[in-house]
């Protein structure tokens, strides 16, 4: 936990790190499908790292999280045998209702009372405005691909991240689940955290991040330590 000490701003991934994606959707689709298995869970999270890959590669152009949840929800329908619109509509707004991890609320409490605290996620920002409400979370501001257009791991939303924060990358920590994420901010120059969660992307034994941790009282505990 040495070196951790000189941080100026927190950023926080939200999917996945802050918010349990998978329940969400899972819960979502069965309540569209009460039947439904694990299957259509797949088929959703498929499509869209399909679509976000695509995307980074140039191959489609830029489409924000509210038109990809739109078509991961159609597929979904029409795998499910779901014809009815409004069904339809309100799977589509999964995305704003995934449950907060049980350390989430509390942890981002202690920081945002001692740094200033921005999420940073491949969600729109109108799902992170209502997904902030649903989850009882609290950050300063929100930050989203589409500011950018551009989806995490593209260097260009990190270094939107740092700009926002108005400091040296080296006094930025970008906290994620995923090691993929973390990756992606490292080569910008940010300082970095995993926070291991059960549906995370876990480190290779290749990565030094700053940081590893396996809840956020670990994280608030190495940053606000005297």
């Amino acid at each position: 936990m040495s070196g951790i000490h000189d941080i100026e701003v927190v950023v926080f991934d939200v999917l996945g790190t802050l918010v349990d994606e998978p329940s969400g959707l899972r819960a979502a689709i069965r309540e569209a499908a009460p039947a439904a298995g694990d299957e259509l869970l797949a088929a959703w999270q498929e499509h869209i790292e399909a679509e976000q890959a695509r995307i980074g590669r140039g191959e489609r152009a830029y489409a924000g999280s509210e038109v990809l949840d739109a078509e991961a929800a159609r597929l979904v329908a029409g795998r499910a045998g779901i014809s009815d619109p409004a069904v339809i509509a309100r799977l589509a707004t999964a995305g704003q209702r995934h449950p907060a991890w049980p350390d989430s609320a509390a942890g981002l409490e202690q920081l945002s009372g001692r740094f200033p605290v921005l999420a940073l996620s491949n969600a729109s920002h109108a799902a992170l405005l209502r997904l902030n409400a649903h989850a009882g979370l609290r950050w300063h501001q929100a930050l989203s691909s589409a500011d950018v257009r551009a989806y995490k791991p593209a260097p260009e939303i990190y270094r939107h991240a740092v700009d926002v924060a108005g400091c040296a990358p080296d006094r930025v920590l970008m906290v994620a689940a995923h090691a993929w994420d973390l990756r992606g901010a490292q080569a910008v120059g940010m300082r970095t955290a995993y926070v291991h969660r059960p549906v995370g992307d876990p480190p290779a034994e290749s990565d030094s991040f700053d940081l590893r941790v396996d809840g956020l009282a670990g994280l608030v505990t190495a940053l606000t330590a005297s």
